[in-house]
């Protein structure tokens, strides 16, 4: 997924969240109650996913960040 992909989704769920929490505040709907906490639970990942993205996008592969941490630090040692 792409970050403007990402934002989309974050869009349109929030959009939806909003309609969710109008029909909440005029009375309790089990229904809606269960989709605004899915929902939510689903923007979480996504926000928790752009944020992946854009350090690695900015930082490079998390995977080869780490893996060059270790080589750093066994020359620190070694020396």
């Amino acid at each position: 997924m792409t970050v403007t992909q990402i934002h989309t989704e974050i869009e349109k769920n929030s959009e939806r969240r909003t309609e969710l929490w109008h029909i909440l505040s005029q009375g309790y709907d089990p229904a809606a109650a269960a989709e605004l906490k899915s929902l939510s639970d689903r923007l979480d990942h996504l926000w928790d996913e752009e944020r992946t993205l854009k350090a690695a996008l900015r930082s490079g592969d998390r995977d080869h960040i780490v893996a060059r941490a270790r080589v750093e630090e066994r020359l620190e040692r070694a020396a």
